[in-house]
């Protein structure tokens, strides 16, 4: 079960954290992975197995770029996880109209120019799966200075219900997933080392582990979930429950 054996994968922000995590998952599945990423890529997948593109997922140019690129190599692109994303600890009445746009432009435009240009190869396929890394914080808002960024995750959830009735024609489904406090270097950065685990202490099952998420980012990219679609898969420990 679970398996992914002749999948081509693209993940967006695929070259640490989350990302990395779930690009590993994949690969051990099976899947063939494309990490994109606009910083040097350290890829540790099989070699033969695992290929690497530069691009800000932002630019509308650079992500054709990467998607070609991918289906070049590989002939397919079966697999999208949209996991790039960028975050800004700024009290709210500080955020300035740029930090917001920087962080949309990313988190939200970078999720819609990836599934549009994921779903142009899909529909001749007839087949794939978009997944969206969101954030628990799209559920219930956000308490430590991080407003544009849980409106950004807010807006993903949109999309992806959008997703999940465009795509279903195809044979393509569109789900996501809302990770609660999940331990990596971003979260460590932005929220601080005391912070982070003073927040793991209110949450029933402690602070997540980007596994948590890559395993739930491969069920749902599986043949056994071809049946789901427009779900928001939520992996949070119980922090926020609904």
């Amino acid at each position: 079960m679970f398996r992914l054996d002749g999948k081509v994968a693209v993940i967006t922000g695929g070259a640490r954290g989350i990302g990395a995590g779930v690009t590993h998952a994949l690969a051990a599945a099976g899947a063939r992975t494309a990490v994109v990423d606009r910083d040097p890529v350290r890829a540790g997948s099989p070699p033969g197995r695992t290929m690497t593109v530069q691009a800000d997922v932002a630019d509308a140019a650079q992500v054709e770029h990467a998607f070609a690129a991918v289906h070049d190599a590989w002939g397919a692109v079966d697999i999208l996880i949209n996991n790039a994303g960028v975050a800004a600890r700024e009290p709210f009445e500080d955020i300035t109209s740029d930090s917001w746009d920087a962080v949309f432009a990313v988190n939200t435009r970078g999720a819609f120019l990836c599934a549009q240009t994921a779903l142009r190869y899909m529909r001749h396929q007839r087949g794939g799966r978009i997944v969206q890394i969101a954030s628990v914080t799209a559920h219930q808002g956000a308490l430590l200075g991080h407003a544009h960024y849980a409106a950004s995750k807010s807006a993903q959830l949109g999309l992806t219900k959008t997703l999940s009735r465009v795509c279903a024609p195809f044979g393509v489904t569109a789900n996501a997933i809302a990770p609660g406090v999940i331990r990596t270097e971003l979260s460590s950065a932005t929220l601080g080392p005391s912070t982070l685990a003073e927040l793991g202490a209110t949450i029933p099952l402690g602070l997540g582990s980007v596994d948590d998420v890559a395993h739930a980012a491969v069920y749902l990219a599986s043949d056994e979930a071809r049946y789901v679609t427009g779900i928001t898969l939520d992996v949070n420990g119980g922090q926020y429950l609904r």
